[in-house]
């Protein structure tokens, strides 16, 4: 009988088995209408059942408040690179942000196309190690923009500023897994391929005073009023992806909400650092206070033995823990659906593989007596 196959890869996430099958029911034929969920019309009342669905579980279980906009747009997390700064920079006004790593880069990129940019801080230096927390955000910032979660470099913010400058955050790869008070923030943007649902939907939640001041002359396509104005729906929204999102909203919520999902997630990292801090093979490559619990990244001491331990691990149906291409080592993603038994068997292998190694070297040092 093959390995139970677990998939640590960063993204797309892995899904609950629930979310799959519902999700290949519905492709074959949704809620018993006799057509797919991917040839329902977006117009219809099934669909904007749906819609409405989703947006009430992302309400409740964020905690909401009524003040602010739940919508679902296309184009990733890269899209809202250029459609906060083309929103919310005003003329006259720079932006400020927070230098986290590769995404964090990406989206400074973009807003330099719309004005002037101001880094608070950045930890590049290092390597990106770890988050910065002592900087100056200035007043007259058009906004202050952070990302919370650095897939790549594996580390998490904790704490985040206060500041009357509004905030934005792009939260795509921790958004759900833990608790956040959702009014410390202005504008929150997430693509759902971690822990939402499958690529193709992202998820903004803006507070309505924020779009109120918005001044800019903006392409409809980029402009959140208009998709406010529409429900999200001016255009073709995702709509399998809303209800996967819909169907693993769901699951979360059967789970006990994003309280249960974070106390799972310590559990999870917790288990595999402790594994990683306690071995002379590995160690971790973040901070210890800013280790993300979504994406944990680790290197060997040796690094020569690095593809051998990936073989290794394949070996035994541990799937996806390769590092990004220009770090290397390994990232083990535990994303919501990751269950503590993946963890386990990942743990189980890395132990595995060093007693094997010192049994080997035993053998060699005895053969020579």
């Amino acid at each position: 009988m093959a390995n139970k196959k677990y998939n640590f890869g960063a993204g797309p996430c892995i899904l609950p088995d629930i979310v799959l099958n519902g999700a290949s029911d519905a492709v074959k034929d949704y809620n018993r209408t006799g057509i797919s969920i991917l040839e329902i019309s977006h117009r219809s009342s099934e669909f904007e059942n749906v819609i409405h669905e989703c947006q009430s579980l992302v309400r409740e279980l964020l905690a909401v408040p009524d003040n602010y906009s739940i919508l679902f747009l296309q184009g990733g997390a890269s899209t809202q690179f250029s459609m906060v700064p083309m929103c919310l920079m005003q003329q006259h006004k720079r932006a400020s942000y927070l230098d986290t790593g590769y995404f964090s880069l990406k989206a400074i990129a973009e807003a330099r196309l719309f004005g002037p940019v101001h880094i608070v801080a950045s930890s590049k230096d290092s390597d990106y190690d770890h988050i910065p927390y002592d900087y100056y955000i200035p007043g007259d910032s058009a906004y202050f923009h952070c990302t919370s979660n650095n897939t790549i470099e594996g580390t998490e913010i904790f704490t985040f500023p206060e500041t009357d400058v509004p905030v934005v955050c792009d939260m795509s790869s921790d958004i759900f897994s833990r608790q956040i008070n959702v009014a410390d923030f202005d504008l929150i943007y997430a693509g759902a391929q971690k822990n939402i649902g499958p690529a193709g939907l992202t998820l903004v939640i803006v507070k309505k005073a924020l779009l109120q001041r918005i001044e800019n002359l903006i392409p409809s396509m980029s402009d959140y009023r208009i998709y406010e104005a529409h429900n999200s729906m001016f255009n073709t929204p995702p709509v399998f992806s809303i209800y996967v999102a819909m169907l693993n909203l769901r699951w979360l919520k059967g789970i006990g909400g994003v309280k249960q999902a974070e106390q799972n997630n310590i559990a999870k990292a917790n288990l595999l650092y402790d594994v990683i801090d306690s071995s002379d093979y590995f160690y971790g490559l973040a901070d210890n206070p800013d280790r993300s619990r979504m994406n944990v990244t680790f290197k060997m001491y040796n690094r020569e033995r690095e593809n051998e331990f990936l073989n290794f691990t394949e070996s035994r149906g541990i799937l996806g823990i390769n590092g990004y291409r220009s770090i290397g080592g390994f990232r083990a993603s535990l994303y919501n659906a990751m269950e503590i038994s993946g963890v386990e068997a990942l743990v189980e292998c890395m132990t595995d593989f060093m007693s094997k190694d010192q049994f080997k070297s035993f053998k060699l040092k005895s053969n020579t007596i």
